[in-house]
């Protein structure tokens, strides 16, 4: 919109140079023929000069980078047009983005907004990628301190600091110190399984119970590191078989806690304890599940996992179908001559036609719909009909007997593929899928599905639904950013009627969460004695 008034104010300052030229020419004749004072015209130049500056003021200068000698040797009489051909593009067509409200007084242009952009973003990535490992790396650092805590202390004697002396292991400080190894390694293991993990997501807040597992560990660590300096290495204690117990001791404090965080990080919530709605728009697309006890932030996660298994994808071009151009409510009529005697009359007419237009609008949506599903379903037939008909040619080419030339799948799917190319198009042209899928990818699908020797049927079912979030190659990217809006604390578990959102572009996701109620059964008996019949007879009845 800015390219158009720059050019209409072009057009403009040069029609109105051309007048004034035009006039000013035709006064300084005049002049010439009255008076012929240069006087007269110089201050006439002048003041077709303030003119001019002030209409470029108003207006865009059009320049020519070209020899300025020239247009500096014509007389200063002569006015110049100066024009700069701006380069385009061939492909102005296909990748032509328009920005509007680009003006500022402070002189940013866009590329100087992307650079900013870009800038943070990619600080954003990097916030993301720290927030993302940072609980893993601080779970780590206090795991292997806490692992490599009961191993020092026994070392530690054997190394005779300070001249520290201590009595040989006797048999039953050996079973202690087997005891001991075997428990290090089941604590490496259950750790390493329960903390050494991949987070599925980066949570706003801290998650509490991990925090409260790290917190343990580290006051267990640190307390027994405090005794053991000041009760065993400061008085250089002999009795190398209580400086094992003690490990040992350290040992099972730790297995011990490694025991209360599975409980809370994982048992705790598998059972069933909420029924949570979620609830899709623009679409109204909405499921159903069950849910243990967990804070709303973990509560987002797992529904976030739900999300991507089972919804469709949300097609925005599908909201369209059935959308059409605003009929006309209503006509508004003017008197040229003044005369209002009829215009009550025209008024309620005007009215009863827009209420019968809206009355039937219901009806036209619905046999829109009508004709939209018996589009899909004629277009569908005629996919599933080319698709089989061109698996049929790679099988007859399969079973021939004499010497086919040999392809691999990536050439018999480029063979065969013109057979459908049309139905196919036609078909995720009437469905809105067609910006979700080039050539190159069905090619590529088709490869697969001939060289894994998969039905057509197996092949189009790609394209004869919409398929799960997780599928849609378009859209996939490693790291999917959703924000969580509610109006609690974050770290708090849910309750009855909790709700929150979750946002991504223009998709949202509104959760309801409904506490499962409490069963109260009864036991009812039934009394031998009531439990029998009597068969009741009339001249009716078929028996």
């Amino acid at each position: 919109m800015d390219g158009a008034e720059s050019v209409r104010s072009g057009r403009s300052d040069r029609s109105e140079r051309s007048r004034h030229s035009h006039g000013s020419r035709h006064h300084h004749r005049h002049h010439v023929g009255r008076h012929s004072s240069r006087g007269s015209e110089r201050s006439g130049m002048n003041r077709e000069r303030d003119r001019d500056r002030d209409r470029d003021d108003r207006s865009v200068t059009i320049k020519m980078p070209g020899n300025m000698s020239e247009c500096e040797d014509r007389p200063s009489g002569e006015e110049r047009i100066e024009v700069q051909i701006l380069p385009q593009d061939d492909n102005w067509g296909d990748n032509t983005t328009a920005y509007t409200g680009n003006t500022s007084e402070t002189g940013f242009s866009m590329e100087d907004i992307r650079k900013f952009n870009t800038k943070e973003s990619f600080e954003s990535s990097i916030g993301i990628g720290c927030a993302r490992y940072v609980g893993t790396a601080l779970a780590g650092v206090l795991s292997i301190a806490g692992f490599l805590s009961p191993i020092a202390m026994i070392i530690l004697p054997k190394l005779q600091i300070n001249g520290w002396q201590t009595l040989p292991c006797d048999p039953e400080c050996e079973g202690l110190l087997i005891s001991c190894a075997f428990k290090l390694l089941i604590l490496l293991l259950g750790t390493v399984a329960l903390f050494f993990r991949q987070p599925k997501a980066t949570m706003p807040r801290v998650f509490v119970f991990r925090a409260v597992v790290l917190f343990l560990v580290f006051v267990l660590t640190f307390a027994f590191w405090l005794f053991y300096g000041v009760r065993i290495f400061k008085e250089q204690m002999s009795d190398y078989y209580k400086i094992v117990q003690f490990s040992v001791s350290l040992v099972d404090a730790l297995l011990f806690i490694h025991y209360i965080a599975v409980i809370l990080l994982e048992i705790r919530q598998l059972q069933p304890q909420f029924v949570i709605k979620v609830t899709r728009s623009p679409d109204g697309e909405s499921r159903t599940y069950n849910i243990g006890c967990l804070s709303i932030q973990r509560a987002a996660a797992w529904v976030l996992e739900q999300y991507y298994r089972d919804f469709p994808v949300y097609n925005p071009y599908l909201e369209m179908v059935a959308k059409r151009p605003s009929k006309m409510s209503g006509l508004k009529f003017y008197e040229v001559d003044g005369n209002t005697t009829n215009n009550q009359g025209k008024s309620r007419a005007i009215f009863a036609a827009a209420a019968r237009r809206r009355d039937a609008s219901h009806n036209d949506r619905f046999y829109e719909e009508v004709e939209y599903d018996r589009r899909v379903r004629k277009r569908r037939a005629r996919l599933i009909v080319a698709a089989e008909e061109a698996f049929t040619h790679i099988k007859r080419m399969q079973d021939e007997q004499g010497a086919p030339v040999p392809m691999d799948p990536k050439e018999a799917a480029h063979a065969v593929f013109p057979s459908m190319a049309r139905a196919l198009q036609k078909y995720l042209r009437i469905t809105r899928q067609q910006p979700r899928y080039t050539m190159d990818a069905v090619l590529e699908h088709l490869a697969v599905c001939v060289g894994h020797d998969m039905s057509p049927r197996a092949f189009i079912e790609r394209y004869l639904t919409q398929g799960p979030v997780i599928m849609d190659d378009h859209a996939y990217r490693p790291i999917q950013k959703w924000v969580l809006v509610c109006d609690q604390l974050l770290t708090r578990e849910m309750e009855h009627n909790t709700v929150f959102q979750l946002r991504q572009n223009e998709v949202s996701l509104l959760v309801t969460v409904k506490r499962i109620p409490h069963f109260n059964l009864t036991e009812e008996v039934i009394d031998p004695k009531n439990n029998k019949f009597v068969l009741r007879l009339n001249s009716e009845t078929s028996v």
